[in-house]
């Protein structure tokens, strides 16, 4: 067993000077088996330098105004509580009078009625008299009436009570509400029940952290409805016939937005307040480095880009902005092996290590592996191929889907055009391209730098020729000495009516592609005959042809134009 280098050594550049810093990520190979490919060389001296990572935040506020970025809490109301309120009572409700009470009673006293609570919030017992229930919980009140009972039965009496109903409450909800008004609930019903009634909170205007409760014009209880967002705590609350919940004007608000789980706009306590008791509410996503603060202060317009650990000790107010962002970069970079191999498929590796020191290091078996065909699929190469494939399709819908015509005849014929048009358009929109960088040739490998989430393939060795496109019968054939590519599609059963003859593709294993004709074959090539276009317009043929040719070198697959009759 030797690497890939030892295969290479009369080409390698680089010893075994590196050692490589292997973690294996304990992974299953994920990669995407269809060859999609694009022709990108690496010149001797030419170094493919890696992009710099997070450098900028993830989210811009200029994609989206900050006004357009919805409070903190703004769908709290949007599911409704009165609907799922029950008539079970919390074990610490106060008794009212209009309370309805069930008082059981048997041994030396025989009872069982329905009490209702008087005003002086009294029930009142045959035989026993009158026993004070207003302010107790419905987890004393059998102790209360059992104590009440036994001190005329001493003996030989049991007790049974139950809390039966309680009298309905009217609160007054005003403030920064939508529907200020006099809405009925239980006594024991929460500040969001009330709140909810009223149509919720006005997020344009009103309080999420100020909401009073007032008795006769006394405040009673503050409700900061933060904490219940976070964490489900609500302040025990018990309500009075004529009580009023008022919602206070927003406070100042700042905005967080870029690499949180949502940006939201949050309120502040204070005219000013630490970043400390802001953070309490903000959900980062991992990896948070550092904040984009900005603002108006006395001075003016400011901003400050901070790392995260500094940020504590900055105040905000209103109007200011946090912009968070995953900002560093980290000193290793993963990339993964795919192909003839063995040991580990994914390889944690320093961010300036290149290929050619990678491959010293992957033990090969040379009757297996074609090392000399060794490539890389790139991220950052697929997205500039397909970003080329969608404007040259751009321009190609441009130029002759809104072409004006002159006469009636040359109008049809425009008609047809375009249905020829949209047709290809459709399709070789939906090729994906993988991101083939060539970095073999002629049985070189040239080195170049590795980027994070390179795929560096190592093909096996093939004995085939497969031939594909505009023949009658592709498939793939043993590779013979000595046979030109006219051989293998002869041996295919010839061209097809459509097929262009003098634009015949090569793809090699290694993603380069070149010229069939005249280009000596090798094992686990592909011949790929293009068809011909359909067309009398020159033009519209020519852009045709160029685009053709520029799937056939992306993907390796020879996209065929339908025949328009009318032609």
């Amino acid at each position: 067993m030797m690497s890939v280098i030892d295969r290479l050594d009369p080409f390698r550049r680089y010893g075994r000077r590196l050692v490589l810093w292997l973690l294996l990520i304990v992974l299953a190979p994920t990669v995407a088996a269809q060859g999609i490919s694009a022709q990108v060389e690496v010149a001797d001296d030419q170094r493919v330098e890696a992009p710099l990572t997070n450098t900028s935040p993830s989210v811009q506020l200029g994609a989206s105004r900050v006004d357009d970025i919805q409070p903190f809490g703004s769908s709290l109301f949007k599911g409704g509580f009165s609907a799922r309120r029950t008539s079970e009572l919390n074990p610490g409700y106060r008794i009212m009078p209009g309370d309805q009470v069930t008082v059981r009673a048997w041994g030396a006293l025989e009872v069982d009625l329905m009490l209702p609570v008087d005003a002086q919030g009294n029930i009142f017992i045959p035989d026993v008299g009158p026993v004070q229930v207003k302010g107790v919980s419905s987890a004393e009140l059998n102790d209360v009436v059992t104590r009440a009972i036994t001190q005329v039965y001493t003996d030989n009496v049991s007790v049974y009570t139950n809390l039966q109903g309680v009298q309905p409450v009217a609160v007054f909800v005003t403030g920064f509400v939508k529907k200020p008004g006099r809405y009925s609930g239980a006594p024991s019903d929460s500040v969001l029940n009330y709140l909810d009634q009223a149509g919720g909170i006005d997020v344009a205007a009103g309080s999420f952290r100020n909401v009073r409760v007032l008795r006769g014009q006394r405040p009673i209880a503050e409700v900061d409805l933060y904490p219940f967002l976070l964490d489900g705590f609500l302040p025990p609350l018990q309500f009075e016939d004529g009580d009023t919940i008022v919602v206070g004007r927003q406070g100042p608000m700042v905005t967080a937005t870029g690499d949180v789980a949502q940006p939201y706009r949050y309120e502040l306590t204070a005219r000013t307040q630490s970043v400390g008791e802001l953070m309490q509410w903000v959900q980062l996503r991992p990896g948070v480095s550092h904040v984009l603060l900005t603002g108006v202060r006395d001075a003016g317009p400011f901003s400050s880009y901070l790392p995260l650990d500094d940020l504590d000790s900055h105040w905000l107010q209103g109007g200011d902005e946090l912009l968070f962002s995953v900002d560093q970069r980290h000193e290793t970079i993963v990339v993964q092996v795919e192909g003839s191999f063995t040991g580990p498929s994914r390889f944690t590796i320093p961010r300036d290590a290149h290929l050619m020191e990678l491959l010293d290091s992957i033990p090969v078996d040379p009757r297996l592996a074609d090392v000399e065909s060794v490539s890389i699929r790139r991220k950052s190469v697929e997205q500039r191929q397909r970003e080329s494939l969608d404007e040259s399709l751009k321009r190609l819908e441009t130029a002759y889907l809104g072409a004006a015509s002159a006469t009636v005849d040359e109008s049809k014929i425009r008609v047809e055009e375009a249905k020829l048009i949209q047709d290809f358009v459709k399709r070789a929109r939906q090729l994906d391209p993988s991101g083939r960088l060539v970095v073999a040739e002629g049985g070189r490998v040239r080195d170049t730098i590795l980027q994070d989430g390179d795929v560096i393939t190592i093909p096996n060795r093939s004995d085939s020729i497969f031939v594909s496109g505009e023949v009658l019968v592709p498939q793939a054939m043993i590779y013979r000495k000595r046979q030109s590519a006219s051989d293998y599609i002869e041996r295919a059963g010839g061209f097809t009516d459509r097929a262009d003859k003098r634009n015949i593709l090569l793809a090699r294993q290694s993603g380069e592609v070149v010229a069939a004709l005249n280009t000596p074959l090798k094992p686990g090539d592909e011949i790929l005959v293009l068809p011909t276009i359909p067309t009398k317009n020159l033009e519209l043929a020519k852009t045709l042809s160029q685009i053709l040719y520029q799937i056939a070198v992306a993907t390796k697959v020879a996209l065929d134009i339908s025949v328009v009759s009318s032609y």
